[in-house]
């Protein structure tokens, strides 16, 4: 990948990240409401893979759609106040952040884990028959592999030779479980068993990712079927924003206050499971915080950190860009806070 690209790729990751600092500026002010998934970890493997996107090409999205909306070239302001619920939204406030839609951009989102396999199915099947060298995409966690509807997706697939990317972004958590004691075998390995190619990397990585973004899409629109792209990543916020691991190693003493007496009664209740039992679970759980304290250690695995590690050499360019992408989101976040006069930051 040439420098030129390189940038322009970091340029596209970084509205994204501006953006969602926006959004959960918002949300813990409480103007946002409900549950809040961001993509903050999960941009180079969105950027890797949407840079080699066409005009009539589809994306189906989980309920992280943030990243893939802003990449495509989703108007934020208009997604801002979809999350917002406002009227102006892109959705008019009916979709929130979880259920996004542009039939200009042929993006759909779903909060139904696994449900973007079908989607981007359909979308290919119908790339295939009336608009052929059109390819769809599917994002989805680690934990929709484990979703019928994306299997069945995925079989269709390899049998009629659809020009469908499957790409799995894993965190490595089901939520507040990992992942690794709720699934079982190589992801890549049921890939490989509908005879899609498999390919396994590290999704912080863009370079890597858009190299193997390059092969899968020329796969695709040479008529050659599906692809299925398995790429780590690490989320700051875990599962969601307010997630309780996180609020638990971010703040011990007020949170484990909460849940530390209900723990012990639990614990040396003379009902239940034996003691060895209930003793094993707590061991877990403090096992869980630990490993969300791990997880802290994200700059190792921010994507966009490593393009400007790579890119050490054009400091200037960077800079431009970080002003050109904080004066266009600051831009935005104004008009939206003229429409919403209640919002106070």
């Amino acid at each position: 990948m040439d420098t030129l690209t390189m940038l322009q790729i970091y340029k596209q990751m970084l509205r994204s990240r501006v953006f969602e600092e926006h959004v959960i500026n918002l949300w813990n002010k409480g103007y946002i409401f409900g549950e809040m998934h961001t993509s903050i970890g999960e941009e180079g493997i969105v950027a890797g893979i949407l840079n080699h996107l066409k005009e009539g090409d589809a994306l189906a999205l989980d309920h992280r759609g943030t990243c893939p909306s802003i990449i495509r070239g989703i108007d934020p302001k208009s997604l801002m106040l979809e999350f917002l619920g406002h009227k102006k939204g892109l959705c008019s406030g009916n979709g929130g952040h979880m259920h996004i839609f542009s039939k200009e951009k042929l993006v759909a989102s779903s909060g139904i884990v696994g449900s973007s396999g079908p989607a981007a199915a359909g979308f290919a099947l119908a790339a295939k028959q009336l608009n052929p060298g059109n390819v769809s995409v599917a994002f989805f966690g680690e934990g929709a592999m484990n979703q019928g509807m994306l299997m069945e997706s995925m079989n269709f697939a390899s049998v009629l030779k659809l020009p469908v990317l499957f790409v799995c972004k894993n965190n490595e958590w089901a939520i507040t479980t990992r992942s690794s004691s709720v699934t079982a075998g190589k992801l890549a390995d049921r890939a490989k068993a509908f005879k899609i190619p498999a390919h396994e990397l590290n999704g912080a990585d863009v370079e890597k990712v858009w190299n193997v973004a390059k092969i899968a899409f020329t796969r695709a629109r040479s008529g050659k079927g599906p692809t299925f792209v398995h790429a780590t990543c690490t989320r700051p916020h875990m599962h969601l924003l307010g997630d309780p691991l996180l609020r638990i190693v971010n703040e011990p003493l007020k949170e484990l206050k909460q849940v530390a007496g209900p723990l012990l009664k639990s614990a040396t209740s003379s009902g239940g499971a034996a003691i060895q039992k209930r003793l094993g679970s707590l061991t877990k759980i403090t096992s869980l915080i630990g490993k969300t304290a791990m997880g802290k250690l994200f700059k190792e695995n921010d994507p966009l950190l490593r393009v400007k590690k790579r890119l050490r050499g054009e400091k200037e360019k960077l800079e431009l860009i970080s002003e050109e992408v904080k004066t266009e989101m600051d831009t935005m976040i104004n008009e939206v806070l003229k429409l919403n006069e209640k919002i106070k930051l």
